[in-house]
């Protein structure tokens, strides 16, 4: 591969591991996945990034899972990922093990975090991620805060009759510490896809409900974006709200984001079924090894949306969504 500086920049999300201690009826099947495969070694996850960065324009490597604060040597993956020069450094993480490892983890270079929030009631929270507690995500945030990561995102995935609700106050709260809040749309994927058509609330109607509580005005974003970003100005507090709407407003026209699944699969969409195997290509040697790498980047490159329905079948938590 040579450097292709005529493209537009990639955004890789790399899920370091499928495993994860929630059960997010949105997300994971309740008894989890039967036996998820080995995920690829550190050192096959830090040549990947390194030959993609040499050949592509790489603008940011973000960090999922599954949980990717259970894999064991997520520090020293996080330190070696920052010393090889990926300029925006970030992960996304479920909070839990949050409190813990903020610090750490800002010291090994991680720049940015997001935390998914979906409720500030420890009842709603608990049945939808099947008897996890609030606390320690709450104790989380607060670390994460106390580290000196910016920005700080919280992610809530919106569902009617379950936590639609709550939309305004948890936009609230996150303003006050701080935070940027993301609203998300659900997906048709996986184990939430039996449940869509019940628990699918649109972005416009979010943007409705929040209308009483905040003043929005759009802000500017690149191109390819996932999110939508507006400035929301309220009565105690103001910050960046953005919106992720996948299913009412696709974001795919430019879109340049590729996802490295954690036993090595790359997929050019979220929402369609195929990947490129790329473990094959970083054991191949030698000059084959290049050949086969830029051939599965362009070939995941090929397999965009472009406004289709969403084909993917697995569930959320091996895909790194």
């Amino acid at each position: 591969m040579t450097m292709q500086t005529d493209v537009a920049p990639l955004s890789l999300r790399l899920s370091v591991t499928s495993r994860c201690q929630l059960r997010c009826r949105y997300c994971a099947p309740a008894n989890g996945l039967a036996g998820p495969p080995a995920a690829l070694a550190s050192d096959e996850i830090i040549d990947f990034v390194r030959a993609l960065g040499r050949h592509y324009p790489l603008r940011k490597v973000h960090l999922t899972g599954g949980e990717p604060l259970t894999r064991p040597d997520i520090l020293a993956l996080v330190a070696a990922l920052a010393r090889k020069g990926a300029a925006d450094l970030a992960l996304t993480t479920n909070g839990h093990r949050l409190a813990t490892m903020a610090a750490d983890l800002r010291r090994a270079g991680l720049g940015r975090v997001n935390i998914s929030l979906d409720s500030l009631d420890p009842d709603t929270y608990r049945r939808l991620t099947r008897g996890a507690r609030l606390a320690p995500v709450i104790a989380g945030i607060e670390a994460a805060c106390r580290a000196g990561f910016a920005p700080i995102k919280l992610n809530m995935v919106v569902l009617r009759g379950i936590n639609d609700h709550e939309v305004a106050e948890v936009v609230r709260w996150g303003l006050e510490r701080g935070c940027q809040v993301r609203l998300l749309e659900l997906m048709p994927i996986g184990v939430a896809r039996p449940h869509f058509d019940e628990w699918f609330l649109s972005t416009a109607e979010v943007r409705e409900r929040l209308a009483g509580h905040f003043d929005l005005q759009p802000v500017a974003g690149a191109a390819g974006e996932s999110s939508r970003n507006f400035m929301a100005r309220g009565e105690k507090a103001g910050g960046i709200v953005g919106f992720i709407s996948p299913c009412s407003d696709s974001f795919c026209s430019g879109c340049r984001r590729l996802r490295l699944t954690a036993e090595g699969r790359l997929l050019g969409c979220l929402a369609q079924p195929d990947g490129v195997d790329v473990r094959t290509a970083l054991r191949a040697a030698g000059p084959e090894r290049d050949a086969l790498l830029s051939a599965a980047v362009e070939k995941a490159l090929a397999l965009k949306r472009n406004g289709r329905r969403f084909a993917a079948q697995g569930p959320m938590i091996a895909v790194g969504g």
